[in-house]
């Protein structure tokens, strides 16, 4: 089950919505422990056969986390750990990476392995992460004595759960303790349905409509041309941030509907004015993830140059590798842990760079990178970076003249060669640029006005319609 489908909309999430309150108004016991169950319904609708995954996952976790908070032999803390860790991560490279790496192991040695062909599970690098910080910190006596229950909605809590944000413990099971408490809060089911009406129009309307740009550039990069090039890469570039940030306010919208706040995953990533700005406002979650529990324990930046700069490479090395088993992950991991280092390397000599340039810079360097996470091989990434930078001076020509001429609209989504598509892309990343973004707006002293209500009813019916008439698709993330 998706945000986007009718089921969800129009049956899981009021049906949801009205049965939890009533618990909680006559029988508050059973509130929590029904949306755990309505969670974990919401995760096997799409594939029942990996419940027991995240059930036993869960399970597992909560005990091995007990164990070491409650441990007072270190060793022993340390070695339970350990394991913990590495079956979490065993069970993501199972099911995740190890495919690729037979392939790999075929290529180098001559071996004819086998592939698994595993299925990927739904979540499982989200929950994987959330549950390896929560080891962590059982272990540095940071968690509090918190129920199963608790403990269960916190990995599988439906709005956060197919793809984030990673959430952290501390942000949320202290709210699943206090929002029972609350009752229904009409502003905050007014602001659920704002941000999750802006979040279906985000994900069918725009970074639906660009997906098709993307798919049908990205399969025939052998018959595009420069300006096909740049409606491809943009159109992906666009996809991606409008899908990803879409699903993200469509989650924050369904958690309000029951008091509780998800983080804030996205904070107009494509205004950043450097590489370091835009980490810290795409996929935030993720970020601060990558900090604390891989950057940091690796010393940072508190030593040497030459290790800080070791310690941002792998930290991007694996933030690459978490979204998926290829090499176009690990080179686009890679690329922004140099440009990280670079960045480091710019700065520590006091030179300065105006902020327009820098955005431009910056978003250049993304729009780019993006092609390498998207691009189905490597050699793929490079024939189209190619024809980024290859202009045709007759295409060019024949952009000038035709510029003003008419055309008809079907002829115009199959033609990935014209100037239109590109023009497309300028006008939904000018509104991107200079924008307010969805957070923003929510948190606007507006959001009780009429225009804002308006916004949000006609966000909320164009979404609707277009989801009627528009065939089931997911959101990128879930295949990372």
């Amino acid at each position: 089950m998706i945000f986007s489908s009718i089921g969800f909309i129009f049956a899981f999430l009021p049906i949801t919505v009205f049965v939890y309150y009533i618990l909680e108004k006559n029988y508050s016991a059973f509130s929590i422990p029904f949306l755990v169950v309505a969670s974990l319904f919401f995760y096997a609708y799409w594939k029942p056969i990996y419940l027991p995954l995240i059930v036993i996952s869960a399970f597992v976790n909560y005990c091995i986390g007990r164990l070491v908070s409650v441990e007072k032999d270190n060793s022993i803390k340390r070695t339970v750990l350990s394991l913990g860790i590495l079956l979490n991560i065993a069970t993501l490279a199972l099911f995740k990476y190890a495919d690729f790496i037979f392939e790999n192991v075929n290529i180098v040695t001559g071996l004819d392995i086998e592939p698994l062909n595993l299925l990927l599970p739904l979540a499982i690098s989200f929950f994987t992460f959330q549950q390896i910080a929560f080891l962590v910190d059982s272990y540095k006596g940071e968690v509090d004595d918190y129920s199963i229950s608790d403990y269960f909605l916190f990995v599988t809590f439906f709005p956060q759960l197919i793809a984030g944000p990673i959430v952290h413990h501390k942000q949320m099971m202290p709210q699943f303790s206090s929002s029972s408490k609350q009752g229904i809060n009409l502003g905050n089911i007014e602001k659920g349905i704002l941000i999750f009406s802006i979040g279906l129009f985000k994900k069918l309307i725009i970074a639906d409509f660009f997906g098709g740009y993307a798919d049908v550039g990205y399969e025939s990069v052998d018959h595009i041309g420069f300006w096909g090039a740049w409606a491809t890469s943009l159109s992906y570039t666009i996809q991606l941030y409008y899908d990803f940030s879409g699903y993200c306010d469509m989650a924050i919208g369904a958690a309000l509907f029951f008091n509780i706040n998800l983080p804030i995953n996205f904070n107009s990533p494509y205004k950043a004015l450097n590489i370091q700005d835009f980490w810290r406002r795409w996929h935030m979650t993720l970020s601060t993830w990558l900090r604390d529990y891989v950057y940091i324990p690796m010393g940072g930046n508190r030593k040497s140059s030459r290790i800080t700069s070791r310690n941002l490479l792998l930290t991007f090395f694996i933030g690459g590798v978490w979204h998926g088993a290829g090499w176009g992950f690990v080179l686009w991991g890679i690329l922004h842990g140099l440009a990280l280092v670079f960045h480091r390397m710019w700065t520590s000599t006091g030179l300065k760079m105006s902020k327009y340039l820098g955005w431009f810079v910056t978003f250049m360097f993304v729009h780019v990178a993006w092609v390498f996470f998207r691009a189905p091989e490597i050699s793929v990434a490079f024939e189209l970076i190619e024809k980024l930078f290859t202009p045709d001076l007759a295409d060019v020509q024949n952009v000038i003249q035709n510029l003003f001429v008419s055309y008809h609209m079907t002829p115009i989504l199959l033609k990935l060669d014209g100037p239109v598509v590109v023009l497309y892309c300028i006008f939904v990343l000018a509104y991107t640029f200079i924008g307010k973004n969805s957070i923003q707006i929510l948190e606007s002293e507006y959001i009780a006005s009429w225009n804002v209500s308006l916004v949000a009813a006609a966000a909320f019916v164009i979404g609707v319609m277009a989801l009627i008439g528009s065939k089931s698709q997911t959101f990128l993330y879930f295949n990372f």
